[in-house]
């Protein structure tokens, strides 16, 4: 009965790994694809139906994520060493900022400066009360630079894009 119930157990998870699968969509740094996939065309209607368009979904740019590479301009910065995370730019003026601080998770968002387009704000917040504030300038959507200080007194330079 052991044998038998091994076998079944066997027989079943077989066709599930085969089955099972997943592509891969190459990526640039500002998030589009590298080579689009194809669609498949619609088929056509049955004879006495009309093809109706899907409707126009009218909608701005899509959001784009920006890596943060934040280096330490001083002694106390120096102890941690270079820190990494991510901004999600939502291209209306805003983002997400997310990093990781001597274990600790920081999120907060990033918001462009009224009547400067290029220049920017920052501000993180962890669940242990350590906080972040920045002050930065994009270069375009996808890079820019800027100041970061932490709450411990720890400088950065951030380095926005790829």
């Amino acid at each position: 009965m052991l044998a038998f119930t091994k076998r079944l157990a066997f027989a079943m998870a077989v066709p599930t790994v085969a089955l099972s699968g997943c592509y891969v969509v190459p990526v640039a740094g500002d998030g589009t694809p590298i080579y689009p996939y194809a669609v498949a065309p619609a088929p056509y209607p049955a004879p006495g139906y009309a093809v109706v368009p899907p409707p126009a979904v009218s909608g701005g740019p899509y959001p784009s994520v920006l890596q943060a590479r934040l280096y330490p301009t001083n002694d106390v910065a120096s102890q941690t060493g270079m820190i990494t995370g991510t901004v999600t730019n939502m291209m209306t003026g805003k983002g997400r900022f997310q990093m990781d601080y001597r274990g600790e998770v920081l999120t907060g968002e990033a918001t462009r400066v009224s009547g400067d387009d290029r220049r920017g704000v920052a501000n993180a917040y962890g669940p242990r009360g350590t906080y972040m504030s920045c002050d930065y300038k994009m270069n375009s959507p996808y890079q820019g630079a800027g100041k970061c200080t932490m709450s411990t007194g720890a400088q950065y330079e951030v380095h926005l894009g790829s």
